[in-house]
């Protein structure tokens, strides 16, 4: 008997005294609330669920995670991009709150949209999802019949072929051979990719075998998809078909588990939008079902997306912190765009249009944007303000937007240039050795630190340049130049010649890490990428000559037997590997490298703009495109 078990209970049943009967109903009570409330948390119990919530009701679940928030960024030892770019996060406590404002779960997709799927990319798919949004499906399956986007029509209106008129070749024997060493880098990363660890996400190039993470839920090949189109710009067609049959048979887009909005937009919906519009490989059907599977992060009071969303699940289906994170919902705006473009419906459009609605109605401290937002109040949650981690690519993506639209989206110019002001106001600097920077501004006060992230801001500028105000071009460029000088410098101070993932302005110390936290170097494209802007807009050899300083240091100090690693300590004359080759080398690094040695009609920037993972997506020429319609 239990009651017999109980301390200070007589073994008769009639001895229970009335505090002993509380004690024990109080204990039982609690056990049953306890054995129930586990149904709601159990991995596995959706159907549990649905039986004791109505259709109107959304569970509420929460989960921490105490990862620092940083975009290609290791927030430990398995160097995890865990949600954006970023040097510093803040130390955010992620609670998750599952509560869409949507029901997907009623709706059902037509089949014969399915089995359309089946013609294209992936005759091995898994089953599709049964829950999607009517208006996007509707448009998509439109679409597949060629009412919504004419492939033809978009190759028509590039100014210029895409690959030039002779792949880009330089006419110089030097750099040509400077752009043939990169070719053959980029080889044997892939060939050691593919043979340690095909499928997943990213080599461990020291213990030779593969590395999942968990920035992608359940979804694989990370390096695969953000190679796609490296490998064809660079002319490697037999591993360029190798990557696409593997997408065509492997890539399973119904994988479950969360996953960051950022990293699967920019990777993977980037990756597969630059292969369709190079290749003209199909792929327009699998795009719109992975656009629509990020569509549930954008159900919160305001139409802010959360960070984090469940690939595998409609009704529960997204999730993230408590506040949502500038460089993390400020950077959907190129490829939603493109979706709208492919799918004919106006939806994606719709919510990265409404992202910058409200941020154009809140105040801004001083005309900076912080760089934490509540998704719930719309109201910034703290005044931090970089360029750099948490910040960086909402600035890019401004200047890009105006660029992509062939430079008529005129609110998106507007944002920049106002941006940009208030960021030379009250951000860029001038250390006593005449090196410009950009600090860091927390509550008013200067940060004076620049990551390696914020070095992408040299080519920004660059490329911002000719559109600003009257009289400014000259000065946004030499602004470009001298803060692609410092992160030049930032290289050219350490043993290795490879740039700290942070380096400071205080103390004596000048584009140098002073920080033993922030010596590390993982590849990283940012200082490449300006260089790569830089040459194109100045034609300065310099860029060229710095570009392959990169490629030596890369060689001498990352290059192992088994492919590319990141280091420990770019000060340490003998340096200690992290043993992982990360996606973005094979998307960024590389192609940056093989860009700035390449002719410019080589992804003429007339034509095309690289997303933040360096994904090329072509400017939409509307006025072209309408003229074929009409026809």
């Amino acid at each position: 008997m239990v009651l017999r078990k109980l301390p200070g209970v007589s073994a008769s049943g009639m001895g229970l005294r009335l505090s002993q009967k509380f004690v024990f109903l109080l204990f039982l009570s609690g056990l049953v609330t306890l054995c129930f409330g586990a149904l709601f948390f159990l991995p596995d119990t959706v159907r549990l669920k649905r039986i004791f919530l109505s259709k109107n009701e959304n569970p509420a679940v929460t989960v921490g995670h105490d990862n620092e928030l940083s975009k290609k960024v290791p927030g430990d030892p398995e160097h995890q991009r865990v949600a954006l770019k970023g040097g510093e996060g803040a130390n955010v406590k992620l609670k998750v709150s599952r509560k869409p404002s949507v029901t997907h779960g009623a709706r059902t997709v037509e089949r014969s949209v399915g089995s359309r799927a089946q013609e294209e990319w992936s005759p091995a798919r898994a089953q599709e999802p049964a829950a999607r949004d009517e208006r996007v499906t509707s448009a998509a399956h439109n679409g597949e019949r060629g009412s919504a986007y004419s492939y033809e029509a978009f190759k028509s209106c590039l100014l210029k072929p895409a690959l030039g008129r002779n792949q880009g070749t330089p006419p110089d024997s030097e750099t040509l051979q400077r752009r043939e060493k990169v070719k053959e880098m980029m080889t044997f990363a892939w060939d050691n990719y593919k043979r340690y660890a095909w499928g997943n996400n990213e080599l461990r190039p020291l213990t030779r075998n593969g590395h999942l993470g968990n920035m992608f839920g359940g979804l694989r090949g990370a390096s695969i998809v953000d190679s796609l189109d490296t490998l064809y710009i660079m002319g490697l067609m037999e591993e360029y078909e190798e990557a696409k049959e593997w997408v065509q048979n492997n890539l399973d887009l119904n994988s479950n588990g969360e996953a960051s909005l950022f990293e699967v937009n920019i990777r993977y919906v980037g990756g597969l939008l630059s292969a369709y519009y190079l290749t003209g490989a199909e792929v327009r059907f699998r795009l719109i079902c992975l656009g629509e599977k990020l569509l549930p992060a954008f159900n919160t009071p305001t139409g802010i997306p959360r960070g984090v969303i469940n690939l595998g699940s409609w009704s529960w289906g997204w999730a993230s912190a408590g506040s949502s994170i500038l460089a993390e919902f400020g950077t959907l705006h190129l490829e939603f765009l493109h979706l709208s473009q492919l799918s004919g419906s106006p939806l994606f459009t719709e919510k990265v249009m409404n992202i910058r609605k409200l941020l154009n109605k809140i105040e801004k401290p001083h005309g900076l944007y912080p760089n934490f937002l509540s998704p719930v109040s719309g109201n910034w949650v703290q005044h931090h303000v970089s360029i750099g981690g948490l910040g960086d690519s909402f600035y890019e993506y401004l200047i890009k937007s105006y660029l992509m639209s062939d430079k008529t989206d005129q609110e998106a110019q507007k944002m920049y240039y106002s941006a940009m002001e208030a960021i030379e106001t009250n951000l860029v600097q001038k250390s006593p050795g005449g090196l410009t920077y950009v600090a860091e501004w927390r509550g008013g006060i200067l940060d004076h630190k620049m990551g390696h992230l914020a070095c992408f801001s040299g080519g920004m500028i660059g490329i911002g340049a000719d559109d600003g105000p009257a009289g400014q071009r000259q000065h946004y460029l030499d602004l470009a130049a001298e803060i692609t000088h410092t992160c030049h410098e930032s290289y050219s101070r350490s043993a290795t010649k490879l740039g700290p993932e942070a380096f400071r302005f205080d103390a004596g110390a000048e584009a140098t890490a002073t920080r033993l936290s922030d010596r590390y170097y993982i590849l990283r494209p940012e200082v490449i990428e300006s260089y790569m802007y830089m040459w194109r807009l100045t034609h300065d050899p310099k860029y060229r000559e710095w570009g392959w300083e990169a490629v030596e240091a890369l060689e001498k100090h990352c290059r192992v037997d088994a492919g590319f690693s990141g280091i420990r300590d770019v000060y340490a004359s003998t340096v200690s590997h992290d043993n992982m080759q990360q996606s973005f080398f094979l998307s960024e690094t590389l192609k940056y490298l093989y860009l700035l040695f390449s002719d410019d009609d080589l992804l003429p920037l007339e034509d095309w703009v690289f997303n933040t993972e360096a994904h090329p997506l072509p400017v939409i020429h509307k006025r072209c495109l309408q003229e074929h319609k009409l026809h």
